[in-house]
């Protein structure tokens, strides 16, 4: 299925973006102008965070780092190469596949540290101390793990219990979390080639590295989407396959579908570094896009790069699978990629050296919610986007 990867993401986002510079778009224009305004945005908070450039990939483990706590070291203490490698890939794919925006007024206390976070950060460390506690797996003695028969079983009040959700610290989408995790379990306990037995998310990386000791990141990507394809809810499908994170442009021809992928890819993204340091090395990291989420996304229409046609669109609330969205997320991808040109020019750096899921890092997303704040108090994006907790 050709519109199962990220070559078809960008191709896709291409069509809407080229029919927006042309103005055959409803919605949103753009002002190519102002976009070396958002790479040297880029390129500063990239220098202030790490500021001997050496920067690592975007993905979840960023965030397992937040407040200044090093969580990876939590997993599986004392466990071999290949049962770490297994635990973590556990870690990051329910960590990931949770990090649908948890809402402005969400946060979590972490006990251990006395620290509270919210967004992405919370949501990280939420689920990595629900791992720790064990919520995700069927065997009592051994926490580290995400395995389908607990996972099938997952409540919304056991989830929000770990999140920490309550009448006064309402998570968004708990139920449509629950049931994506529930989804998740199914579709690992069908395919044991995949998962093993008994299932768990991290026996996947038997199956991986069974394929060699090299794995170009879009192939990856083309086995996430191909086991997980059916957990998605939005309910779009061709031919019988589920397509997961994709909407519905007008601009595209004959199908009219645009796929995203944001969740699946964030994974990809996250299970480079623990399959890496069990041997494998995943290659052609810019195979795969720039995530359309509103941190990168908030980014451009901030910096004001995309202009909506109406102004008006920044005041009412959007359905996730709107056309105005899934233009504004088009818009996104391949504006990174322009971006991500001009930020290695600035920096005097090639592609080998700064691959986009650098620039991502250093980098957009944080000079995303950077601008976000400076723009409106609570940080919240540009768009209001109407969340189940299962897309972006």
């Amino acid at each position: 299925m050709v519109l199962l990867s990220a070559a078809a993401v960008r191709a896709r986002c291409a069509i809407v973006s080229e029919a927006v510079c042309r103005g055959e778009t409803r919605h949103f224009r753009l002002v190519p102008a102002r976009l070396d305004e958002a790479a040297r945005r880029v390129v500063d908070i990239t220098r202030r965070r790490y500021p001997d450039l050496n920067v690592p990939l975007h993905s979840r483990w960023r965030h397992f780092t937040a407040g200044g706590v090093d969580r990876a070291d939590l997993i599986a203490p004392g466990a071999g190469e290949a049962e770490t490698a297994r635990a973590r890939i556990d870690a990051a794919a329910v960590s990931a596949l949770l990090d649908a925006g948890a809402g402005p007024g969400w946060h979590y206390h972490e006990a251990e540290t006395d620290q509270v976070f919210s967004r992405s950060e919370g949501l990280a460390v939420a689920s990595i101390r629900a791992m720790q506690a064990g919520i995700f797996s069927a065997d009592p003695a051994n926490p580290w793990r995400a395995d389908a028969e607990a996972l099938v079983e997952l409540t919304p009040e056991k989830l929000g219990r770990a999140f920490q959700h309550t009448a006064g610290n309402q998570i968004l989408g708990l139920e449509g979390r629950t049931q994506l995790m529930r989804r998740l379990g199914s579709v690992c306990a069908s395919s044991a080639c995949l998962f093993g037995a008994p299932a768990r998310l991290g026996g996947i990386y038997d199956h991986l590295s069974a394929r060699g000791m090299v794995l170009p990141a879009g192939e990856l990507l083309g086995i996430l989407l191909q086991a997980f394809g059916a957990i998605w809810p939005c309910g779009i499908s061709l031919g019988g396959v589920p397509l997961g994170d994709c909407g519905r442009h007008s601009a595209v021809p004959d199908d009219r579908l645009v796929p995203f992928h944001k969740l699946c890819q964030w994974l990809a993204y996250s299970l480079v570094e623990p399959l890496q340091a069990a041997g494998l090395r995943i290659s052609e990291l810019d195979g795969l896009t720039g995530l359309a989420e509103y941190r990168n996304g908030g980014l451009f229409l901030d910096c004001g790069i995309i202009k909506p046609r109406d102004p008006g669109i920044l005041r009412r609330p959007l359905d996730a699978l709107s056309e105005p969205v899934v233009e504004w997320r088009a818009l996104t991808v391949s504006l990174l990629d322009h971006l991500a040109v001009l930020v290695r020019q600035h920096l005097d750096m090639s592609p080998e050296e700064f691959p986009l899921a650098k620039v991502l890092e250093g980098g957009s997303w944080a000079a995303g919610r950077e601008i976000a704040f400076e723009r409106r108090p609570d940080g919240s994006p540009p768009l209001t986007i109407i969340s189940d907790g299962t897309l972006f």
